[in-house]
């Protein structure tokens, strides 16, 4: 069976990835456009054992999430659980957006959630377990992060609401919220790779816990999330932040 992971060719998505596939044995990499980070990922994935595929797709629309799950069923392997993982990175403020780009901004981080889901009805079944990653903006508000808060937001809802239809089918769906990591994203969130860095050394100055966040504080949850010990687990969005959002 295969665990798909959209966003899974670099930073969180990637990290993920490295986690799972020695647990698994084989993961789908859905990925948007970056195909030498493609090769590079499948390259990685490949060196630890498992087996793994690349699917260049467009998840924020039906149409990529339903295309991506035929890719899938195509390659005969099943489908056992979905990581969500992918996002658009758009940094503007809600007034001065574009708001064509800015729809299409909260479609592809909230909305294809549910397109995904929706188009992998027919993969998964008992036992089978979604994960979306989130973040600490679907709740506090940063400069510049709108698109991508409020899509996270409304994919969080979709969490909740998709617990009463799919629990019943023992599916699980549940989120994860990851503290600040350097990563492609959040630098072109930021403006630079020294701006990414900058962020990233504050929020390790500032957090409770007293250090920056490690790929293995959300992809050790993941993990787990994804395991037959969290079967009882529904609807929650889970932060690996350390502290941070709770206490200062």
């Amino acid at each position: 069976m295969t665990v798909l992971i959209t966003g899974g060719t670099k930073g969180i998505g990637l990290a993920i990835a490295r986690r799972l596939a020695p647990v698994h044995g084989r993961v789908v990499l859905a990925y948007h456009s970056d195909e030498a980070a493609a090769d590079v990922a499948r390259a990685e994935i490949l060196a630890l054992g498992a087996a793994v595929e690349t699917v260049r797709c467009e998840v924020g629309t039906p149409e990529g999430a339903a295309a991506l799950m035929a890719e899938i069923e195509r390659h005969g392997h099943g489908l056992s659980h979905i990581v969500h993982s992918a996002a658009m990175i758009y940094p503007t403020t809600l007034l001065g957006a574009d708001l064509v780009k800015f729809r299409q901004a909260v479609e592809t981080n909230g909305l294809s959630l549910l397109y995904l889901v929706h188009a992998a009805q027919a993969l998964l079944g008992r036992g089978s377990s979604v994960v979306f990653i989130t973040s600490m903006g679907s709740r506090i508000p940063s400069p510049n992060y709108g698109a991508l808060g409020v899509g996270k937001a409304l994919a969080e809802a979709i969490v909740r609401y998709l617990v009463a239809e799919l629990a019943p089918r023992g599916i699980r769906i549940n989120g994860v919220a990851p503290g600040l990591v350097h990563t492609t994203s959040v630098a072109a969130m930021l403006g630079s790779e020294d701006a990414a860095q900058a962020a990233v050394d504050r929020a390790a100055r500032t957090n409770p816990s007293g250090r920056e966040s490690r790929d293995s504080d959300y992809a050790a949850l993941v993990e787990f999330l994804l395991g037959p010990e969290a079967e009882f687990i529904q609807g929650q969005v889970i932060a690996a932040t350390g502290g941070t959002g709770v206490i200062g």
